[in-house]
């Protein structure tokens, strides 16, 4: 069963979205779980995990509304303030959502990050997830990659999950091939931890998009060079696909994001590490009940 560990759901309000900009008119809309299911059939993609993209306390409430009227949704990566007085609180509120599998906070977007990751407050919260046996979704930079690495060691007690392989920037690599470098070593350094694992997913956006309609051969290249550094350092039992739509749809469709995956998975993983790799694995790291 392939399983898409990465959609975002909304309805487009640009004060909610403040990252949507006006030169992104294809994401400026309503976008629901039935815009992308025609594509997933085509694919023979069958669930998909939905991820939180806006900050605010709605959202949870949101995606799990949608869950409950899309079988395919099979979890949901929530937004809570995980900073707060009443976390447990509102945790407990969710209880009864067996959809609800993890949370995330768009760390890569904060003005001073070791301030958040050092705050006992959020540490608590993402303590207090990994009680509840919740997965907390780590999305950064990949200049931030360092600083979340002692915050990664520290939160052991469940799993971790690193959005977008770190966010490599791929349109960089044609012209100066040695930045990859730092992006590689402190990828493996995350990797040594064994409840970290990492979606490949969100790479052709990190590709020159804005100069181009779909990714180029180059491009292709380099997002399966991060995939290859993805697997040396984390195994085969710790990656999964994500298609990041409909962000992806600013660089390409959903079908060539799957076919960029399907092509490298089936050079490089035997068939057992294919399964996993398409849905075995977000089953066991989420969670899932399929």
């Amino acid at each position: 069963m392939k399983i898409d560990t990465h959609q975002h759901f909304w309805h487009f309000e640009p004060q909610d979205f403040p990252w949507i900009s006006e030169d992104m008119p294809i994401l400026r809309r309503h976008q629901g779980p039935a815009d992308s299911r025609p594509d997933m059939d085509r694919c023979g993609v069958l669930g998909v995990i939905a991820v939180q993209a806006r900050c605010g306390p709605e959202e949870t409430d949101f995606l799990l509304n949608l869950a409950a009227h899309h079988p395919h949704i099979l979890g949901v990566v929530g937004w809570t303030d995980l900073t707060s007085t009443t976390l447990e609180a509102d945790l407990a509120r969710w209880h009864g959502h067996a959809k609800l599998r993890g949370f995330r906070h768009l760390l890569q977007d904060e003005p001073d990050l070791a301030a958040v990751i050092n705050n006992p407050a959020f540490n608590q919260g993402i303590a207090c997830l990994q009680r509840r046996q919740l997965v907390y979704d780590v999305l950064v930079f990949a200049h931030q990659l360092p600083s979340v690495i002692d915050f990664c060691a520290r939160h052991d007690q469940h799993a971790l999950v690193l959005d977008h392989v770190g966010k490599p920037a791929v349109r960089d690599w044609q012209q100066h091939p040695e930045s990859r470098r730092p992006w590689t070593h402190h990828l493996q350094q995350l990797a040594r931890l064994p409840h970290v694992s990492c979606k490949l997913s969100g790479l052709v956006t990190e590709a020159d998009w804005q100069h181009q309609d779909d990714p180029g051969a180059a491009d292709i290249q380099h997002i399966e060079q991060c995939f290859d550094v993805a697997l040396e350092a984390f195994g085969p039992a710790r990656l999964m696909f994500g298609s990041d739509w409909p962000v992806c749809q600013l660089a390409a469709d959903y079908q060539g994001v799957h076919a960029i995956a399907q092509r490298w998975a089936a050079s490089r993983l035997d068939h057992a590490q294919q399964q996993a790799f398409w849905g075995g694995n977000a089953v066991r790291i989420y969670g899932l009940t399929i």
